[in-house]
C-alpha cells in the first residue's frame, strides 16, 4: 500500500532537503523587502527560505521535520535587551515569585501551601514580578498577613525599589535585630519596643532590601545550573530566543557566570545570551574594568553565548536611583572617576549601557563623552547606549543622538506607573519614557523587560505596556505619541536587541541567511484586543531550528525537560508565570486556595466585560477607559 502523499509537497528528494519546514502559517517576517509569508524552511540553523507553501515545498526530504502552523500568528525570536538571567537564573527554582498573580489572597496562598513543603533552613522569596498596581488589592502584604500564611519559615517579599515585608521568622534569618543600625539611603522600620516590625524601607536605596535577599541560601553548582535552564525554558515560553543579560549587584566575573558558561558548554542553552560585566566594589570600579579587559574583549564567544561590554553603573557614585515613591537624590560630584572609566573603556574598544532614570545624570554624562569626542576618542564605533531615561530631556535626547547613542527603555512604569504619576504629574507620566521624541530624532530604541527584580520577565506584558500605554491595572499613562504600533513594538523587542549586540545582520528578522529563531503564538498579536496582549504565550519556539519549547496542539515536538530540582521547589509546583485567566494553559497543578483566587478572578473578569460565560472575549473593549 502506497502513503498518500502530504497536501502541497512534491515527492522527490531534494538536493538539499530542509532540517525544518514551517507552513500553513501567518508569518511576521520584520522584513521590510518581505514582510509577510505564510511558509518557511530552515537548514543547519539557519533560515534558507521564506515565501508560501509552494517555494518551500521542492525542499521537504524524507527527513525533513514539517510542522502545520493552522494559521497561527508567527514572528521572529524575541529579544529581551535588558535582562538579568544570569544573576536571576542562579536562585529561580527558590523564588516564590507572583509574576501573574492577580489578587494578594493568590500570592499568600501560594505562600501557605508552598511554606508546608519547604525544608528548615530554607526560605520563601518574592523577588518582586509583581507591584501594588499587579494586584486587586492595591497595596502590599503585611507582616502580619506573612505571621499567618507562614509562622515559622522566613519569607521575605520584595516590592519594586521601595520596600520589602518581613514575617517575624525572616529578620533573625536574615541577622536583622533592635541593634542593627540603618544603612545608608535604607531604613529598618522598628515599633515602640524598638524591635523591627518587618518593613524595610528604600530611602531612596534599594541596597538594604537587595543585600537582606542575598542572605537567603543559595543552590550548589549543579543546583544553580539546573536553575538556569528552568529559567531559560521558562523565557521560552513566552517566544523569547535571545537576551542581553544587564549584569547587576551580586553578580561577580568570572564566578558569577559559571551556571551560563557550563550550560554553554554542555550545549543545553535554549536562550542566546549577550552578557555584560558590572563592577561590583565602590572605589574599585576602574581597576575591576582594566581587569577584565585583560581577561576578555567584547565579542568573545559565539552565536549562543558572547561578551558585549560593561554596564550598568561603570561608577557607583554616577548610578542613579529608580524609587519613584521617594524624592530624586542628589548626587555629589562623580565626574573624574567615571571618565576614568569611560576612557579606558574606549580606548580599549569596549561598548557599555548606563542606567540613568533623571535627566539630572543623563547631561553630566554627556558632557564627559563630548570631552572625550572632541579629543577623537568617543565614541569610536563602540556600541552605547542609555538604559530606562523615564525622565530625559529633549535636550539630552539631541545630544545622544550626535554622539550616535541608542536607548533601552523597560516596562517598569507598568508596575509602578502611578506612583510616578503622583510625584511628577500626568504630563510627564504621560511621555515616560519620550518614545515620540525618541522617534523623531531617529534614535534606535531597544526594548526589553529588567526581569526580574521589579517587572516580570514576561515580554508579552511589556509590548502591552508599549503598545497600550497602560500600567498593569489597565490605567492609562502614556499619550499616544509616546506609544508604538504592533510592528514597531516587535521591532524594539527582536531586531532592537539585534543592533546593540551588532547581529543585526544575522538576528531579528525571519529571512534567508538569518537565524532560525522564531515563536508560533497562541494568539495574533498583531489582531487580538490590547488588553488580551499580556495572555500571548508562544506553542511553539524554535532558536537555531531547534524546537526549545512547545504546547498546546503542539505539545512534545520539544525534547523532555529536565526535572526541577529542588522537588520541593516553587516552581515544580505552581510553574512559573501564573496565567491568570478562565483556561490554564500551562497545564500546571494549582493550589486549591490558588484555584479559590483564580475562581474569584474571573468572576471580576465577567463582570467588567473581560470574560463572558468563561470564554475571552474578542471584541475591543480597552481596559484604559473601563
Amino acid at each position: 500500500m502506497t502513503s498518500m502523499p502530504v497536501v502541497g509537497i512534491r515527492a522527490g528528494a531534494p538536493a538539499q532537503p530542509a532540517d525544518l519546514v514551517l507552513r500553513n502559517a501567518k508569518i511576521f517576517t520584520g522584513d521590510q523587502k518581505r514582510p509577510a509569508a505564510t511558509a518557511l524552511a530552515v537548514r543547519n540553523g539557519s533560515v534558507t527560505v521564506v515565501g508560501g507553501d509552494r517555494e518551500v515545498a521542492p525542499l521537504v526530504g524524507s527527513q525533513t521535520r514539517v510542522i502545520d502552523a493552522m494559521g497561527h500568528c508567527v514572528v521572529p525570536g524575541l529579544n529581551d535587551s535588558h535582562n538579568h538571567v544570569v544573576r536571576g537564573g542562579l536562585h529561580f527554582v527558590l523564588e516564590l515569585r507572583w509574576d501573574g498573580v492577580r489578587t494578594l489572597r493568590q500570592g499568600l496562598a501560594i505562600v501557605r501551601e508552598q511554606a508546608t513543603r519547604t525544608p528548615p533552613g530554607q526560605w520563601l522569596r518574592v523577588a518582586s514580578g509583581w507591584s501594588v498596581e499587579s494586584v486587586a488589592e492595591h497595596r502590599m502584604p503585611t507582616p502580619a498577613e506573612l505571621n499567618a500564611a507562614a509562622p515559622d519559615t522566613p519569607v521575605v517579599i520584595t516590592h519594586l525599589y521601595q520596600a520589602t515585608i518581613l514575617n517575624r521568622a525572616a529578620p533573625h534569618a536574615a541577622g536583622i535585630n533592635r541593634d542593627t543600625p540603618d544603612p545608608a539611603g535604607g531604613q529598618i522600620v522598628r515599633g515602640h519596643d524598638g524591635e523591627p516590625t518587618g518593613l524595610l524601607i528604600a530611602a531612596p536605596s534599594a541596597l538594604l532590601l537587595y543585600s537582606t535577599l542575598a542572605k537567603a541560601p543559595v543552590l550548589g553548582p549543579e543546583g544553580q545550573k539546573n536553575s538556569t535552564r528552568q529559567f531559560l525554558l521558562e523565557l521560552n515560553r513566552f517566544g523569547l530566543t535571545s537576551l542581553i543579560d544587564a549584569a547587576g549587584g551580586f553578580q561577580d566575573f568570572p564566578s558569577g557566570y559559571r551556571a551560563v558558561t557550563d550550560l554553554h558548554a554542555a550545549g543545553e542553552l535554549a536562550v542566546r545570551i549577550a552578557y555584560h560585566l558590572f563592577p561590583q566594589i565602590l572605589g574599585q570600579e576602574v581597576e575591576d574594568l582594566r581587569r577584565w579587559i585583560g581577561m576578555v574583549r567584547p565579542d568573545d564567544g559565539d552565536a549562543w553565548l558572547r561578551l558585549n561590554g560593561a554596564e550598568e553603573n561603570l561608577t557607583w557614585a554616577a548610578a542613579g536611583f529608580e524609587n519613584f515613591a521617594q524624592p530624586r537624590p542628589e548626587l555629589g560630584p562623580y565626574e573624574a572617576e567615571f571618565e576614568k572609566a569611560v576612557r579606558l573603556l574606549t580606548e580599549s574598544g569596549w561598548g557599555f549601557r548606563l542606567h540613568a532614570t533623571y535627566d539630572e545624570t543623563v547631561p553630566r554624562d554627556l558632557a564627559v563623552f563630548e570631552k572625550l569626542a572632541a579629543e577623537g576618542l568617543f565614541p569610536g564605533g563602540n556600541r552605547w547606549l542609555f538604559d530606562h531615561v523615564e525622565l530625559v530631556s529633549e535636550d539630552s535626547l539631541d545630544r545622544i543622538a550626535a554622539l550616535g547613542g541608542a536607548i533601552g527603555v523597560q516596562h517598569r512604569l507598568a508596575y509602578q506607573g502611578t506612583t510616578f504619576r503622583d510625584r511628577y504629574g500626568s504630563r510627564a507620566a504621560a511621555a515616560a519614557p519620550p518614545l515620540g521624541a525618541m522617534r523623531s530624532r531617529g534614535l534606535h530604541v531597544a526594548a526589553g523587560t529588567d526581569a526580574t527584580r521589579v517587572p516580570t520577565y514576561n515580554l508579552w506584558v511589556a509590548l502591552y505596556w508599549l503598545v497600550s500605554g497602560c500600567n498593569v491595572a489597565g490605567v492609562a499613562l502614556r499619550s499616544g505619541h509616546n506609544r508604538m504600533d504592533g510592528a514597531e513594538a516587535i521591532a524594539s523587542y527582536t531586531v532592537g536587541g539585534a543592533r546593540l549586540t551588532g547581529e543585526h545582520d544575522v538576528k531579528g528578522v525571519l529571512s534567508p541567511g538569518y537565524y532560525a529563531d522564531f515563536a508560533l503564538l497562541s494568539d495574533d498579536f498583531f489582531e487580538i484586543p490590547e488588553e488580551r496582549i499580556p495572555e500571548i504565550e508562544a506553542l511553539l519556539t524554535v532558536v537555531g531550528g531547534r524546537i526549545v519549547h512547545t504546547a498546546g496542539l503542539f505539545e512534545g515536538l520539544a525534547s523532555t525537560a529536565p526535572p526541577v530540582q529542588p522537588e520541593w521547589s516553587r516552581v515544580a509546583h505552581f510553574g512559573g508565570y501564573q496565567a491568570g485567566h478562565a483556561s490554564d494553559r500551562s497545564g500546571l497543578r494549582q493550589a486549591e486556595g490558588v484555584r479559590d483566587a483564580a475562581a474569584e478572578h474571573l468572576r471580576w473578569r465577567q463582570r467588567t466585560g473581560r470574560v463572558t460565560d468563561g470564554q475571552p472575549r474578542h471584541d475591543t473593549f480597552d481596559p484604559c477607559h473601563s
